[in-house]
């Protein structure tokens, strides 16, 4: 399990964390989102030990994580902008990891060749492109069977297809080893379709954190036709985020279940009423439409 408690961070005055707190559970796929500037790469330098954090905890299985061998050679990190050694290849990189990852794996090594066979093994990475070096920092990661594997816009530059296979290899690893997976990512569709914890972060603290599909059932997008055209006036309780009109069609993202608000709709006789449920890219721009953002509208 990785907590983090009431972390602060600052970096020449400017507070990039502020008492952030979280908790990413053991086997679980948690995406971690936030507008820039929020502070996702802040703390998953914190959670790889990168960063010493000014106050608070940054703890793996209970362990303090910041010069930490024994916590580090359980965890692998892919962040953003990969670095390896200058003239360093996908091949020399295995040998160097097998000293570092007690569990490295060379049968997995040489069986996902076949899976990354894109990749020459023995070219420098530094002169390979930015996909093919995504794929060599996935083809070592994984043969050294972290515990825990943190990602950050982990597969920015994968072709399709490769993504797909990604995933697949990650998710595969989460069902059969309990590998935890923490992954920072713009791509809010692609975290729907894997994650199944979310955390939302914004100036340097998580506003919400759920399992995703908690989310999904706290907040509803109903369409509803009136006999009138005009909006009837709604209950003070009733907490309505955003209203829209096209036509005759209202709609309207309520926080609460969606058998609750469509009771309390019906009360109002609609014509018309269909409740829809929102996509983590909806979630996340409404949850934080009271912090940061005026583009809800975009995407009704």
């Amino acid at each position: 399990m990785i907590e983090v408690q009431n972390v602060v961070k600052s970096f020449d005055g400017f507070c990039a964390l502020d008492g952030l707190t979280m908790t990413v559970p053991d086997g679980a796929i948690y995406g971690l989102v936030g507008p820039n500037g929020a502070g996702k790469s802040t703390i998953l330098r914190h959670i790889t030990g990168v960063y010493q954090q000014d106050s608070g905890l940054v703890l793996v299985d209970g362990q303090p994580v910041y010069e930490n061998p024994a916590v580090k050679e359980k965890m692998v990190d892919i962040p953003d902008e990969l670095y390896y050694f200058g003239s360093a290849s996908t091949r020399d990189m295995a040998r160097f990891y097998r000293g570092f990852y007690p569990r490295f794996d060379q049968k997995r090594y040489e069986a996902l060749k076949e899976v990354f066979r894109s990749v020459d093994e023995t070219r420098p990475i530094r002169r390979l492109s930015k996909g093919m070096q995504k794929q060599t920092a996935f083809w070592l990661a994984l043969c050294a069977r972290p515990e825990v594997l943190v990602l950050d816009e982990p597969v920015d530059g994968l072709d399709p297809v490769m993504r797909r296979q990604v995933w697949s290899l990650l998710m595969s690893d989460v069902a059969q080893d309990g590998t935890t997976v923490l992954v920072s990512s713009h791509n809010l569709r692609e975290l729907e379709d894997v994650c199944d914890h979310v955390g939302i972060l914004s100036r340097g603290k998580v506003l919400i954190e759920r399992s995703l599909s908690d989310l999904q059932e706290n907040l509803v997008k109903m369409q509803v036709v009136f006999q009138e055209k005009k909006l009837p006036v709604l209950p003070d309780d009733m907490e309505v985020l955003n209203v829209s009109q096209v036509g005759r069609i209202h709609t309207l993202i309520v926080r609460g279940k969606a058998d609750e608000v469509t009771n309390r709709l019906a009360a109002y006789a609609p014509i018309l009423m269909d409740a829809l449920p929102l996509t983590l890219e909806e979630i996340f721009i409404y949850e934080l439409g009271g912090e940061d953002y005026a583009v809800r509208d975009v995407i009704l």
